[in-house]
């Protein structure tokens, strides 16, 4: 049985690793709703690093019993395996051991690395910037139109004189709506699990593929919840306007690990705004977050099945 299982693992983990995030990545529908789509990239992380170190850990301990919870208390209690332990079998082991640390240690070096990035530059920041008069947000003496926020336990927005100069109050509006918007939505924990995906597995083309879509994903995410709160006659083209304002004096000047309003592909965001398609219908989503629950429960489903069959 465990065999089966073992295999069944891995062609799902071939299928999470390359053609399922580049047969999304390629979609348009996500560009329509980027929430549900931002819990299908996760559903497909996370179930992607289940199955891979699942497939290695059935067929490592698979000589040990017939569903992986008796193969698992037969190897830890140093029982005799019930088949005959080939080479390649201590090496599923050791390989799965091997992965699942390095998956979750770049994680978390990842989150201590960017905390402690972050935490830098807002004590930086703070012996520069000044309160704006009204608002929860900080003046950076700059000439040139930026805007970005820094998250964490203590979030810092930041905006410069540039783009409040250049800027008309609709448009600064939007600017502060959509920083706004990523802090309380929390969209860099988004963006770490495909941060650490990234580092763990440079040599894998889906892992830039994937953090490149999440990222521009959580910037289209923040524009649709910034376009919910703005009051303007036409919140759409006064954003559109902001971003590419922002755009053209933003570049290399953000701080490591902020979350700019000119993040991501703008060009994308931009026709998304001026030219918005058709939201996605009811069932559409439906559909889409059923598949995602499906992803997050088919590896423990296969994990779990031998043993109760």
């Amino acid at each position: 049985m465990l065999p089966a299982t073992a295999i069944a693992l891995g062609v799902l983990a071939a299928l999470l690793a390359w053609p399922v995030p580049a047969a999304l990545a390629r979609a348009a529908w996500p560009r329509r709703d980027p929430l549900v789509a931002l819990v299908c990239w996760q559903a497909i992380g996370l179930a992607g690093g289940l199955s891979i170190i699942g497939a290695l850990l059935v067929h490592g301990l698979s000589p040990w019993g017939h569903s992986l919870p008796e193969a698992w208390w037969h190897w830890v209690t140093r029982q005799p395996a019930q088949e005959t332990v080939r080479g390649d079998h201590w090496v599923a082991q050791t390989l799965a051991a091997v992965l699942a640390l390095e998956l979750l240690g770049v994680l978390l070096l990842s989150f201590v690395r960017t905390s402690r990035t972050r935490r830098r530059h807002r004590e930086l920041l703070e012996l520069v910037v000044r309160p704006v008069p009204g608002e929860d947000t900080r003046l950076l003496d700059h000439p040139a139109p930026i805007a970005f926020c820094i998250p964490g336990a203590r979030p810092l927005l930041v905006l410069s004189s540039g783009i409040v100069a250049e800027l008309d109050g609709a448009q600064l509006d939007a600017v502060i709506a959509h920083e706004r918007a990523h802090l309380r939505e929390h969209h860099h924990l988004l963006l770490l699990p495909f941060v650490a995906w990234r580092a763990a597995l440079p040599v894998l083309p889906a892992a830039d593929r994937a953090h490149d879509a999440v990222r521009d994903l959580v910037e289209m995410r923040a524009d649709d919840v910034a376009l919910a709160t703005l009051g303007c006659p036409d919140p759409r083209h006064t954003l559109a306007a902001a971003i590419v304002a922002a755009a053209g004096g933003a570049g290399g000047q953000v701080p490591e690990g902020a979350l700019a309003v000119a993040g991501g592909s703008v060009a994308v965001r931009v026709r998304r705004l001026l030219a918005p398609a058709h939201p996605l219908p009811l069932v559409a989503r439906a559909a889409a977050l059923l598949g995602a629950l499906a992803l997050l429960l088919v590896p423990p489903l296969l994990l779990v099945l031998p043993a109760v069959v």
